[in-house]
């Protein structure tokens, strides 16, 4: 994995650590491109992409994994001419903790001052970079990646229960926590810093969803000049794009396009089984545009392939099913002579384009009823006797009953661990070691700190955080490092973000139209059929494969009576889940299976 780590702090065999360190995440001792250790410090970078780098002087240590564009022209100068790293450290000592607001891009940096016992830790603002750390026995250590920092002899890796729990309830981890007690990670838009032995973390940023005061006409012209300079920002020789066909990653292309003026090379994945293809959309932009397209069909026996892969390459636990198709086809690329690929994550999530924004309008409508009729009309009859399991009655129950959660947990309500007792699918002894509050507790602090009291808004904050940052970003951005390819995300460029946040919010939802206004201002960039096609997800038809597929089964099964082993999850529960692939519910418990099996797979490779 590449990326920084070091630690600040008196230790014994400082090189001998460094290169331990680097081993429990970097591909081989020799991704370690640049080290330096001594007395009371060390720092160290891998990357295959150029992208990270230390500098050292003054005693002063200073580490930087990212691509940032510097507003301040001074060190914007020095990044061109000496390197970022160099920028970060003169940037420290000029500006102190006001560094990051003078960054932008991806980046994640550690400043380390031995002789003063000072330090920082930053990242971005979408997490579009990793950044870990733990504070234990007078040591700071930190890296990109939680094998890093676990590594270190300080630290450890004592598996934190209330991860596992996390972890089943997100399909990921989200930050702070990680799956090691005592290591946790950085938030996007978070600084941490360390003084007089107190550690301190605080947001450097925070989301402005202020809205501006403008036309459509001015915001139109404003958004396109923004949205052409960050795709130019990130375009670089070797670089293709992702195109699924979406909204996102067809308005990445075409702009590419426009801005070299001449086609590019685009990479599609494809699935042989029914709802889950939408290479036709595909196939429709990259027609508009002049695209010379790849297709990759993914198959059964690639998700056998990818399994072990996805095991290795990720620090921690990862649940999503689409790290498959994004691995292939990134791999596709590379194998094509790319080295970079433009990605269009990030869209949904700034202009409101998931559907969850408007069915929840349905639900906050409810509250515009006069308090009196919701409790003494509509709430009886919705709990009538004998009569609430029936339909329409039944569909009213349910409502009432969602529409009474508020959210941010309302958009739990399908949650598997909302939908059975926990008792039926956790052992107790599990249940009794954790918390099962807390994952809930998590969505109510981001939504409630967003800067807006709009529930929309609030949402889509919230989805920057989990949707994006702790899953979306992770499992594009590590795929693509496992295939060899660095990725950008034009879509997340700071201005383009702060742009789109100050958006009217009936400008990102408008009745049930999601991301009304992104739609309106590329309708002579976009395709129609792909303006007007309804939200579908980068989806893997794993719970219908895996029962046709024998070794696909085969691994599932050894997979789930293994884990059945830990003691955490009931076997009688493991045993519905892989019943229920047989039948007609397939692709839901599908999704409970695949994050359980990743979970055991990942265990075993990591020595657990």
């Amino acid at each position: 994995m590449d990326g920084i780590f070091g630690w600040l702090g008196d230790h014994g065999a400082h090189h001998d650590l460094i290169r331990h360190m680097g081993r429990a995440a970097c591909l081989s001792p020799e991704g370690l491109l640049h080290e330096h250790s001594s007395q009371l410090l060390g720092v160290a970078a891998c990357s295959r992409f150029g992208k990270a780098d230390i500098h050292v002087e003054n005693g002063l240590a200073a580490a930087l994994a990212g691509r940032p564009r510097f507003l301040d022209d001074e060190l914007a100068f020095i990044a061109r001419e000496q390197g970022p790293a160099n920028a970060v450290a003169h940037g420290w000592v000029r500006h102190g903790e006001q560094l990051p607001l003078l960054m932008q891009g991806n980046f994640a940096f550690a400043v380390l001052e031995p002789l003063k016992k000072r330090a920082c830790l930053a990242l971005d603002r979408v997490g579009a970079e990793r950044l870990c750390y733990a504070h234990r026995g007078g040591h700071l250590v930190f890296g990109s990646s939680v094998q890093n920092v676990a590594a270190h002899p300080g630290i450890g890796r004592t598996i934190d229960p209330q991860a596992i729990y996390d972890y089943l309830y997100f399909h990921t981890i989200p930050a702070p926590r990680s799956l090691y007690q005592g290591v946790h990670k950085l938030l996007p838009g978070q600084i941490v810093t360390l003084k007089n032995g107190h550690l301190d973390a605080r947001f450097y940023w925070h989301a402005d969803y202020t809205p501006v005061d403008a036309d459509f006409a001015a915001h139109r012209t404003h958004f396109r000049d923004l949205l052409d300079q960050a795709v130019r920002d990130t375009d670089a020789p070797a670089t293709a794009a992702f195109l699924s066909g979406g909204t996102d990653s067809s308005t990445v292309v075409g702009t590419l396009t426009a801005a070299r003026g001449a086609p590019i090379d685009t990479f599609s994945i494809g699935f042989d089984a029914d709802g889950f293809d939408e290479m036709e959309y595909a196939r429709c932009a990259a027609e508009r545009y002049g695209s010379r397209r790849h297709e990759y069909y993914l198959k059964p026996a690639d998700i056998v392939t990818a399994i072990p892969v996805i095991a290795r390459e990720y620090d921690e636990p990862f649940g999503n099913d689409s790290a498959v198709p994004t691995y292939f086809c990134a791999r596709t690329a590379r194998d094509a002579g790319f080295e970079r690929m433009l990605a269009g994550d990030g869209g949904d999530e700034i202009f409101g384009g998931n559907a969850r924004y408007a069915k929840q309008r349905l639900f906050e409508n409810y509250f515009r009823l006069p308090a009196a009729f919701r409790r003494g009309v509509i709430e009886p009859i919705a709990h009538v006797p004998l009569l609430s399991g029936r339909f329409p009655l039944a569909k009213l129950k349910s409502y009432v009953r969602q529409a009474n959660m508020g959210l941010p947990l309302r958009l739990e309500s399908y949650n598997f661990l909302h939908r059975t007792p926990l008792d039926e699918i956790l052992a107790q002894d599990f249940i009794h070691a954790v918390d099962p509050s807390a994952a809930d507790a998590a969505l109510v602090d981001v939504y409630a700190r967003t800067a807006s009291d709009h529930y929309i808004n609030r949402m889509m904050h919230v989805d920057l955080k989990f949707t994006l940052a702790d899953n979306d970003l992770r499992k594009v951005g590590t795929m693509t490092e496992a295939a060899g390819i660095e990725v950008r995300y034009p879509l997340l460029d700071d201005r383009l973000v702060a742009f789109a946040n100050h958006l009217p919010v009936d400008y990102k939802v408008r009745g049930q139209t999601l991301r009304w206004f992104f739609k309106e201002a590329l309708r002579d960039v976009l395709p129609e059929k792909i303006i007007s096609k309804a939200k579908h997800g980068f989806g893997l038809p794993f719970g219908v494969w895996c029962t046709q597929h024998a070794p696909l089964g085969e691994l599932v099964g050894d997979s789930l009576s293994d884990f059945k082993a830990r003691g955490w999850m009931r076997p009688a529960y493991l045993d519905h889940m892989s019943g229920m692939l047989r039948g007609p519910h397939a692709s839901y418990y599908g999704v409970m299976v695949w994050v359980t099996m990743m979970l055991e797979r990942w265990l075993q490779a990591n020595g657990h």
